[in-house]
């Protein structure tokens, strides 16, 4: 399991460092891809896996559900920590989630997201202000 912030930066050639307590579970080579709310969103091997699987069972028939798959599947790429802990992540990825120096990684149950340090913030401060309504609406899901 991922949790966690960290605050990292990503260099002119692309290399993100991976937080030291990510490394292990997310294995010498993992997923990256275009996540939501434009950030990116990192799986180990085996939940990638998963999600595949879960992807190829829905229905291919309704639009929704292709334009996901494109937009998901396209932008994945398998990236490989290297001895100095960092990943080398693809131009088009940067510019998905507007990385250009500062960024946060965080452990979100089974994935990493990564950030650009400034959306991360205006994000998190938007959700803060309304993190008792999402609470709520979670009830439904015995959480």
């Amino acid at each position: 399991m991922f949790m966690g912030e960290y605050q990292h930066s990503v260099d002119a050639k692309g290399r993100l460092t991976v937080p030291a307590k990510f490394r292990e579970a997310l294995g010498e080579t993992f997923v990256v891809t275009r996540g939501l709310d434009n950030c990116l969103f990192g799986y180990p091997m085996n939940e990638w896996r998963k999600l595949e699987e879960k992807l190829k069972d829905l229905p291919m028939t309704k639009k929704d559900t292709r334009a996901f798959a494109r937009f998901f599947f396209s932008g994945a790429t398998e990236v490989e920590i290297d001895k100095q802990g960092r990943i080398n992540i693809p131009a088009t990825l940067i510019q998905h989630a507007h990385l250009v120096k500062e960024c946060v990684v965080l452990g979100v149950s089974n994935r990493i997201e990564i950030w650009a340090k400034d959306a991360w913030e205006a994000y998190f401060s938007e959700s803060e202000q309304s993190f008792n309504e999402i609470a709520e609406n979670m009830i439904g899901f015995d959480f």
